[in-house]
């Protein structure tokens, strides 16, 4: 399993502590910056991150950043991305289970750091149900058409 992950400057305290937690939890993390506390647009890393999960079929992403708002909204702009907002495990769950989200995106003004662990291993250890989500979920992807 792999990650693409990428903040902002209000989301990137919390980079090394997700990249430790996923690392030990055996999955492949390519960090895609940016790497020092100076401001940068969200939009900039949202759609490097987002681009980075479509191209590699089968990886993941998070993406970080005050709130996670503008991070998600950005990542939805890809073709092909479905990138979901969670404050919890219960919607980080959900958002695998049901929308079958590639991308997970939190803020880091917004979660603790307890929280975020249990939002990232609910996003790990949830697959998609299919179902009658599948059909949802097609109906998601025609829009962009």
């Amino acid at each position: 399993m792999k990650f693409y992950i990428a903040t902002d400057h209000a989301g990137i305290r919390y980079k090394d502590f997700v990249k430790e937690l996923l690392t030990t939890r055996g999955v492949e993390v390519e960090d895609l910056g940016p790497y020092t506390p100076d401001r940068v647009d969200y939009p900039d890393y949202a759609q490097k991150c987002a681009q980075a999960v479509r191209e590699d079929s089968g990886s993941f992403g998070i993406l970080i950043c005050g709130t996670g708002i503008g991070m998600s909204i950005a990542a939805n702009k890809v073709k092909g991305v479905r990138a979901a907002l969670c404050h919890d495990a219960y919607t980080a769950s959900m958002a695998r289970a049901h929308n079958d989200a590639q991308i997970l995106c939190f803020g880091e003004r917004v979660l603790g750091e307890g929280v975020v662990e249990s939002v990232i291993d609910a996003f790990l250890n949830t697959k998609p149900e299919g179902g009658r989500h599948t059909g949802r979920v097609e109906k998601i992807m025609k829009i962009e058409e």
